[in-house]
């Protein structure tokens, strides 16, 4: 038939998110966690130190950043 038989990008969309069987999946080990949760806080602070760092430097260039020729 062509095309209409295939599926898109080669993706099957055959089961929805709903129907998946119920099954556990990957289960993590206690060091897994941890790691991942170790990460996850070591993102957040980076997140959080750019944040504070773009801030200040917007507090210390003042509007003057502002007043340029173009």
């Amino acid at each position: 038939m062509g095309r209409a038989d295939r599926p898109v990008g080669g993706v099957s969309i055959g089961i929805a998110m709903s129907e998946q069987p119920d099954d556990e999946g990957i289960v993590l080990t206690e060091a897994q966690k941890r790691a991942r949760r170790s990460r996850s806080i070591a993102i957040a602070l980076a997140l959080v130190a750019l944040v504070v760092l773009f801030y200040v430097m917007t507090l210390v260039k003042g509007p003057g950043v502002l007043i340029r020729p173009i």
